[in-house]
Formats: C-alpha cells, structure tokens, sequence
C-alpha cells in the first residue's frame, strides 16, 4: 500500500476558547487530489494554514513524507518548503503589487538558490507563463494590469515553479467569473498530469470538487465527519450533514427535482461547541444518544468513514444526490 505524502493526526488549533481545528485526522497520498468542504467559518482554512506551517498548532502532529514537521523551526522548514506550496483564494491580494510577473514566478526560485540571475532567470520565467497560458509580453507586466483570471494562473505558476509535491489549493476559482473557473480547474488538472503533484483543494463549489477530487473530506465545527471516495460520496453520502450540502446543488435539468434538506438555524460558535454530535442541533434525525454522546469516525463502506451513531441507518435516496 502506497505510504501517505501527508498525514495529520488529532491536528488542533485553538484560539482562546475557539476551537477552530479540533482533533482532525487525515491522509493525502502521492498524486492524489483530496478536497475539504464546509460551510464558511468550519475551520478550513485554518487547517490548510496548518499544514504549510503558516500557524502554529496547538497539538497533533503534521507527517510529511514520514516526517514530522509540527515543531520544525523556521530554518528546519526552509527545505521542506520547496515541496508544500500554496494557490491563495484571492488572486488580487496575493501578489506582491511592486513586482512583475516574470519576478514574481522565479522568487521562490532564488531564494533557494536553483536559478541564477539574467538570462537564465528570464527563461525559466517564460518557461513558466507559457505553463499556464500567458507568455513572455506578461513578464514585465505589474499584476494590475492583468485580468482575475490570469492573476491566478500567475499565482498557480508561481506555485508550481518548484514542482512541489503537494499545493495547498484554498477555494482557488470561488474569486473568479464561472467563464474562467473551468479554465482553471483544467489548467490545475493538466499540471497535476504533467507533474504528479498533490493537491489539498477546499472549495464550496461542488462541481468543481465532482471535477477534481479523488476522496472528499467534510468539515463541520473543526472536524472532520464523513470521508469517502469521489463515486460513493455523491452517489450516497452517509453523514446528514453531507447529505444537506448536496441537496442545495443546482441541477443543470428542468424536469429533474431534488428534495432540498433546510438545517435548522446557524452553526453553533466554535467557542460554545454543543455536547454529544455537535451537529445534533441542525440534525434532521438527531437523537436522545446524538445529545449525550460524540460520534468517531468509523468506515461504512469501502474507504467510506462517517461520524454519525446512525450513518447506516440514515434514509439516502441517490435520485436525491447529484451523480458523478
């Protein structure tokens, strides 16, 4: 069996009495592209700032290539940044207005030390825009004098320019036009091909989560509730909360209905986390044992984990679920 690149255990970030990542587990294989979904506020992104060591945890471990990394210092983590990179949700805010495109996707690549100056900088950086679909005219263009669109691509190529083995991807096209997202979901998949790189991808768009993930992982409150394979995922997710993402996708057919599950209220705060399932007071089927007492993750199929005391009980119907 084909040894994790990353693997988190009981991974917790605490902020005062917030518990925005609170014992989450998970494991990212070589080339494999696992995407983190949630409502806005369930700790995501606090989690991917874990992983690349842009915050500190509070307890739990971070494995890269076996590795633990959770207490290396910032001098230790210099090598092991050539590997983990970042594609930022924004791509207007996430790139330096004072320099030019050709700078800005060969940076990294000087401060490591693996391109000399002049020409061979300037290659490499041509090199690098035509990857992701602009070309030389753009290397001495100040990022605001490009589209949303080619903004990211200048972020995806900076990201990719140490063919790093795992790219942190957070809600990388949610900023963009729908025009452009599959463009750039594409250009994502191509370099996946081309390189083999790993991708944590978080989105809310769950068509482009059907497009690029091989497992997904649900996200509620700082855990992690329901893992599955792609397939299994959106043909009969096992957890109620899943299950509620799901029903509130569009479906592209007029005559094809989907019965749509309203949860009750807001997400509670991460500061006052309910007792028990601390999804039991949104739950459509909760119960007197939800209130009392906390749900493991536990598998329900083949690589198919859920949180949930009646998971194999839970009346899915897959006409109800967008199909893959």
């Amino acid at each position: 069996m084909t040894e994790p690149l990353l693997r988190l255990d009981d991974l917790e970030k605490h902020f005062g009495s917030v518990r925005a990542v609170d014992g989450v587990s998970l494991d990212i294989l070589p080339g494999e592209t696992l995407a983190l979904v949630g409502e806005s506020g369930c700790g995501k992104s606090t989690l991917a700032r874990l992983v690349l060591r842009l915050t500190e945890p509070t307890a739990g471990h971070i494995r890269f290539e076996g590795r633990d990394i959770s207490r290396l210092s910032q001098r230790q983590l210099k090598s092991v940044r050539r590997d983990l990179q970042f594609i930022f949700q924004d791509p207007f805010s996430s790139l330096d207005p004072r320099m030019r495109a050709g700078t800005i996707v060969t940076e990294a690549l000087a401060i490591h030390g693996l391109v000399a100056g002049g020409e061979d900088r300037r290659s490499v950086a041509k090199r690098l825009l035509e990857a992701v679909g602009l070309s030389e005219r753009h290397m001495n263009q100040w990022p605001r004098q490009f589209s949303g669109g080619q903004r990211q691509r200048l972020g995806i190529s900076r990201a990719f320019a140490m063919q790093p083995k795992l790219i942190v991807a957070d809600e990388p096209v949610s900023a963009l036009d729908v025009s452009v997202r599959s463009q750039v979901i594409n250009l994502l998949q191509d370099l996946q091909d081309e390189q083999g790189t790993a991708y944590l991808f978080i989105s809310h768009d769950m068509a482009s989560v059907r497009h690029m993930a091989n497992r997904v992982a649900v996200m509620y409150l700082g855990k992690i509730v329901e893992i599955a394979p792609k397939q299994a995922f959106f043909a009969g997710p096992k957890h109620p909360y899943s299950h509620a993402l799901l029903s509130a996708v569009p479906i592209a057919h007029p005559r094809e209905k989907r019965e749509r599950i309203l949860l009750r209220g807001d997400p509670p705060s991460p500061a006052a986390i309910p007792s028990g399932c601390r999804f039991h007071p949104r739950c459509p089927i909760a119960r007197d044992r939800c209130r009392i007492e906390a749900p493991e993750l536990h598998e329900t199929g083949e690589g198919h984990l859920a949180a949930c005391h009646y998971a194999s009980s839970w009346p899915l119907s897959t006409s109800s679920i967008v199909q893959p």
